[in-house]
């Protein structure tokens, strides 16, 4: 044993507890038998597969590799000794880079003169993939493992380099505070001094309030961040042919035939409020009259909340560093889609995301902005808090996919009498207290707009947005913050 200790001590990579567990608790920890987090083999004769198989939960979810057991889940048991450690010590040292791994050794019985073990091998995943073994990646699918594909290969170096060399905490290089949109930038300030989740600078200078955004790289230099969140809406920026977004209602439950196809450019939260303005116009409304009121009661087919945060889900992750990609809704008579391009990163699925999970936004710096904005409420439950929202409306849980080169979240639509987007209850823009309704939609996602900005995005005439803001004041859902010359309407929810 003291031999042992001392291998141990010599390789860093190892470290040794030793667990006494009765055969029915072992039993129970290898029952499912081998998965994607678990290899089993009957003794460190198979080292050189298992070191492959280690190298493969590394890159992956981490997991554990336990010797002793045959692959049909048999325990068998074998003899472990000082040589024994010392050729697993020296077969580990074909990693790269070094992998820490730790061992549990487990008798068989108490008292078993045989002096048989298990030796269970515990890997976690590594911050620093992709590990290789004698210069080769591997890579967990499912029960087997294989030789890593380049693409896979190439995704978790970008994953290593995220923390220091991201797309998002890049100079972008050609644009200047010109290309940016101020009122953007003033109205997320003060919603974020609002909400109490920023301090108020005391200047609305455009470059002080990025500053203190934490948007500038290289002392005054515009971050790409910086321009996919505030560049001028519609403005066309060749740098930055990713900065847009398709909508388009379908006509059945196919791509077959369009209803209604837009594209928009834009910066992040001027294309979020023109996804939500299609979702207005097409998504069904349920309406009924209550006794004893004379305005009837509409409830979107979706809960708003839900779909906003799967909005700007969409954005907050996406992969800016694809010009061809764009965010994408699509609806259809029986489904909405949203589609963010991009891959789910540091070993997540579409599974781990609707259970509690760290929090580990593509691009922080965006989810931040976003965050202070008011757009998402807290970082690492937004898929928690949609599903928490549907469940709530009595709807089932949005299904999340992951295509290659997108993430979709298809949202299920019950089905409507005359169909999406049809008929007097059906369109937010028809009625005077749906109208109401898109109002105070279009105040939520764009605080600090005055009654002439509403007027004119909504097509109306000023006097008519005032009379809906007066019923909106008169519900306690909005309020008017500034000066009569520079305020504007802020929801109250």
């Amino acid at each position: 044993m003291e031999r042992v200790k001392r291998i141990i001590d010599s390789n860093p990579a190892l470290s040794e507890t030793i667990v006494i567990l009765n055969f029915t608790e072992l039993q129970k920890s290898i029952a499912a038998g081998e998965s994607q987090t678990l290899e089993l083999k009957k003794s460190t004769a198979e080292k050189e597969r298992a070191c492959r198989s280690m190298c493969a939960l590394a890159n992956g979810q981490g997991g554990q590799v336990v010797f002793g057991v045959t692959p049909f889940g048999k325990v068998v048991g074998q003899k472990v000794t000082d040589r024994t450690m010392e050729e697993l010590a020296q077969e580990f040292q074909g990693f790269e880079p070094p992998l820490s791994v730790q061992l549990q050794r487990i008798p068989l019985s108490e008292g078993d003169g045989r002096g048989l073990e298990v030796l269970i091998v515990q890997v976690d995943r590594v911050a620093y993939a992709p590990v290789s073994f004698r210069g080769i990646p591997y890579e967990r699918v499912l029960n087997t493992t294989r030789v890593m594909p380049r693409v896979n290969y190439q995704r978790l170096l970008i994953e290593s380099m995220h923390t220091t060399d991201r797309w998002e905490m890049q100079p972008a290089f050609g644009c200047s505070v010109d290309d940016l949109d101020s009122r953007e930038i003033v109205v997320t300030l003060e919603e974020s001094i609002r909400r109490g989740r920023s301090v108020d600078p005391g200047t609305r200078d455009t470059l002080a309030v990025l500053r203190g955004l934490g948007l500038l790289v290289n002392g005054e230099q515009l971050s790409r961040a910086a321009v996919a969140l505030f560049c001028k809406d519609e403005l066309a920026l060749p740098e930055f042919p990713q900065f847009n977004l398709r909508v388009a209602r379908f006509k059945g439950t196919t791509r077959d035939e369009f209803l209604d196809n837009r594209q928009y450019t834009g910066n992040a939260f001027a294309l979020m409020r023109r996804a939500e303005r299609f979702l207005i116009d097409w998504l069904p409304v349920a309406s009924k009259i209550v006794p004893g009121k004379m305005a009837r009661i509409d409830t979107p087919a979706l809960p708003t909340e839900a779909v906003r945060e799967a909005l700007a889900n969409a954005f907050i992750h996406r992969d800016y560093t694809s010009a061809a990609g764009s965010v994408a809704v699509a609806l259809y008579d029986d489904r909405l889609e949203i589609i963010s391009p991009g891959e789910l990163h540091f070993g997540l699925t579409p599974d781990m995301l609707y259970q509690p999970h760290e929090s580990k936004p593509w691009n922080p710096w965006i989810a931040r902005v976003f965050y202070r904005r008011g757009l998402i409420e807290t970082w690492g439950r937004g898929t928690l808090k949609i599903a928490s929202l549907m469940q709530s409306a009595g709807l089932p849980v949005p299904v999340l996919h992951e295509n290659t080169g997108s993430v979709l979240m298809t949202f299920k639509l019950q089905e409507q009498r005359g169909g999406v987007g049809k008929g007097v209850n059906v369109g937010v823009n028809v009625g005077v207290n749906v109208g109401v309704n898109a109002l105070f939609a279009d105040i939520q996602a764009n605080p600090g707009h005055r009654a002439s900005d509403m007027a004119a995005t909504f097509k109306v005439t000023q006097r008519t947005i005032e009379r809906r803001l007066k019923q909106l004041r008169e519900a306690g859902k909005i309020e008017f913050i500034g000066s009569p010359k520079t305020g504007g309407y802020f929801s109250k929810q």
